[in-house]
């Protein structure tokens, strides 16, 4: 008899709680909205793509300005989808305050690596391998890859290196410069060291740059860094520098 009395009593708080949930989310909220607030996700303000104020003034110039309107007539999708066509917004999420503002709360997109080709293309790619457009608010202080770049190449092999050097704190402090040839070999610019680094195909990147890393540590430390002019990692097991 208890066994079944506890059972009951599950069943019908279940059931409450299902049926506030449902009640209460579809419940229109009462009152009019009194401001309309723009957070973007980031550490500091000094580095972020995009300005709140710029997101403001974009909401109202589409009719979407939530402020003053009855809060159960706003449409909150429609000004997500909005934000969203900002390139530089990877997400967004808008909802009522318990104050009765609307918030956006923004979620830019992260760059890795700017390119800037031979046909005069100028464009970021982010951390997910996609096109994203610059900033006229902030740049990036990012490795630069310039040169014979096709946007697929962009996407994929060199994205991959990118990530790579983005990932590993010395060599996302070392690389300055990435210089794609005609036939997608690859130069590298240090920014310590008045050399250039001669990578070749981008198969097998990263053992070259273990190379390249033991012989700074092993190599130029003994000898100075602005010993040579030109450090080659072409060769199979070998580093071959040439001399100034």
């Amino acid at each position: 008899m208890k066994k079944a009395l506890v059972i009951t009593g599950i069943c019908l708080l279940a059931g409450y709680l299902i049926f506030a949930a449902i009640y209460f989310q579809e419940k229109p909220k009462d009152g009019l909205c009194t401001g309309f607030e723009v957070e973007v996700q980031n550490n500091s303000s000094s580095d972020q793509f995009v300005e709140t104020k710029d997101i403001e003034a974009f909401i109202k110039e589409k009719g979407l300005n939530p402020t003053g309107k009855q809060l159960k007539d706003i449409n909150t999708n429609a000004i997500e989808e909005a934000i969203l066509t900002n390139q530089l917004v990877k997400k967004a999420s808008v909802f009522i305050t318990n104050n009765n503002t609307i918030k956006a709360s923004i979620e830019e997109r992260k760059p890795i690596l700017r390119i800037i080709s031979n046909t005069g293309e100028n464009y970021y790619i982010d951390n997910d391998g996609n096109r994203m457009p610059l900033s006229k608010r902030f740049t990036a202080y990012l490795p630069i890859a310039t040169g014979t770049i096709k946007e697929d190449f962009a996407k994929s092999e060199l994205y991959k290196f990118a990530l790579f050097l983005y990932d590993n704190e010395f060599w996302n402090a070392q690389i300055e410069q990435i210089i794609v040839l005609p036939n997608k070999d690859i130069k590298l610019i240090p920014r310590v060291g008045d050399h250039e680094i001669i990578l070749g195909g981008l198969s097998g990147y990263k053992e070259k740059l273990d190379k390249l890393f033991a012989f700074y540590k092993n190599g130029l430390n003994e000898t100075g860094w602005n010993k040579y002019s030109a450090i080659n990692l072409k060769f199979d097991k070998q580093v071959v520098c040439t001399r100034r």
